[in-house]
């Protein structure tokens, strides 16, 4: 279930720190809207290391795109396998 709350919660925020989980983040509101997430570091770690690997595979594929695909046969020749 999601967890949304206002943000004037934070005034007592050690409540607000033991409701984050992993992966059920605490949302934060502000005016009715909105404005934050709390997230644990390691999932914060997680989601940077998918945008990475996300950002590195749309990197290849465009570079397979314009030069060329590899056949597996030639990346192992590449390899010495």
């Amino acid at each position: 279930m999601t967890n949304i709350k206002p943000i004037s919660d934070l005034r007592n925020y050690t409540e607000v720190l033991n409701e984050v989980k992993e992966n059920s983040p605490v949302y934060l509101t502000r005016n009715g809207r909105g404005e934050y997430a709390i997230i644990r570091l390691e999932e914060l770690d997680k989601l940077k290391a998918s945008i990475r690997l996300l950002s590195n595979l749309e990197e290849g594929e465009k570079s397979a795109r314009e030069k060329e695909w590899l056949s597996a046969e030639d990346v192992e020749a590449m390899l010495g396998l």
